[in-house]
């Protein structure tokens, strides 16, 4: 028994020095062999890896932006179009909730002397929305309750108001017109201010003003978007689930009144989006690893038309079928694994310079490699048994013959 397994040993190891010579023998034809292999699992690992690295940049900035927060966006019913600012302090009062921020969004033209520009951005803000944002403000004052409560005319402006209205001008204490309003400014907010969900979605305004202000300039009394700050030690989840008990009852009930979004969920839902993505671009890259497999499946197939006169020889001196078809396996299964070698490392090397060069991080994946492998040795063995089979089942009489 253990002298019949020490023979299946050498005789396998017989088989891998054969076919390595065989390869060696004909490097130009065994390399374009392997290319279909090569360029398929690169193709796959740098893809994965990449959306892999790129996926977990994006949960950072993600949980970066939306730690700590819920936005609700509010439909309202047919009694109820929106929360007024009595609603607003009651949210204020559950347990699970630090503070709320409105945000009341208009669009207006903005003037001062004779030059003017349409469609500008305004954001009305509270002025807890600038205690937990202390980095928002550069210059100036940020807007505080005093703003908020008697409805005053005083605004934050962006970066790009400061180049087209006060250029060589220290904007602080001078008069903007909003919509033929004039509002003083009182500080200089930071590019890309609005890290919220709802930022995220519209980007960033190039006005702030008090969020009492900005309902008066569009003649409402409701608020339709806010965001929540949750208090210490509560969860998305648990939050959540306080706030719609609130606003049911606020609501009278009703379904379908408002929205809740947490940066987890919009995080899920992205995440499930680039598993789809990453999929389908596997997917098309595998093609070539098929187109590999022919390769392989016609070179083993010439090789075999190429040694009958060996496949003859070894079978008249009492070689065995599988014996051949196993020799003819293992060549085809080293050549699909050389393949899948080189392929590997080009991927991840592919995949660290797009990671580079897309500022993203760069995550090895053991998956990712397991399954070029994989795909690489099943692609050997499945585009190898053909030629291997016909091999093991020639006549030795007729392949001598054709020497």
């Amino acid at each position: 028994m253990l002298r019949s397994i020490r023979a299946t040993f050498i005789m396998i190891g017989d088989c891998v020095r054969m076919s390595l010579a065989n390869i060696l023998g004909n490097r130009v034809r065994s390399f374009l062999t392997v290319l279909g292999i090569l360029i398929g699992v690169a193709a796959v690992i740098a893809l994965i890896t990449t959306v892999n690295g790129f996926s977990g940049s994006l949960s950072s900035s993600f949980s970066a932006m939306g730690a700590g927060t819920l936005t609700v966006t509010v439909t309202g019913s047919d009694l109820k179009s929106g929360l007024t600012t009595q609603d607003l302090s009651e949210l204020t009062e559950l347990e699970a909730v630090r503070g709320v921020t409105p945000s009341v969004a208009l669009s207006a033209r903005i003037s001062r002397g004779g030059s003017y520009k349409t469609n500008i951005s305004v954001s009305g803000k509270n002025a807890f929305y600038f205690q937990e944002n202390q980095d928002v403000v550069t210059r100036g004052r940020a807007l505080n309750f005093t703003d908020e409560d008697n409805t005053t005319f005083v605004c934050i402006i962006s970066p790009d108001m400061v180049e087209e209205f006060f250029y060589g001008v220290n904007p602080i204490g001078e008069s903007l017109y909003v919509g033929g309003i004039p509002f003083t400014v009182v500080g200089l907010m930071d590019e890309d201010s609005d890290t919220s969900i709802a930022g995220l979605m519209s980007g960033s305004p190039d006005l702030l003003i008090p969020y009492t202000t900005a309902m008066k300039l569009n003649n409402a009394n409701v608020v339709t978007s806010f965001t929540v700050y949750l208090a210490e030690g509560w969860d998305s989840d648990s939050a959540t689930e306080a706030l719609e008990a609130a606003l049911d009852a606020m609501f009278s009930y009703e379904e379908d009144c408002y929205e809740i979004m947490s940066m987890s969920s919009i995080e899920d839902t992205m995440q499930s989006m680039l598993n789809m993505v990453s999929a389908l671009l596997a997917g098309i890259a595998s093609i070539a690893l098929v187109v590999g497999g022919i390769g392989i499946m016609n070179m083993m197939l010439t090789t075999v038309t190429e040694r009958t006169t060996e496949i003859g020889l070894k079978k008249a001196l009492g070689a065995i079928p599988w014996q051949i078809q196993m020799q003819f396996l293992i060549e085809s299964f080293l050549l699909s694994i050389i393949g899948g070698a080189l392929g590997i490392a080009l991927g991840l090397m592919l995949s660290l310079i797009l990671s580079r060069v897309m500022g993203t991080g760069f995550v090895i994946s053991t998956f990712a490699i397991a399954l070029g492998a994989g795909f690489s040795a099943a692609v050997g063995i499945i585009f190898g048994w053909a030629p291997a089979r016909k091999a093991s089942r020639l006549n030795p009489i007729d392949a001598l013959r054709s020497a």
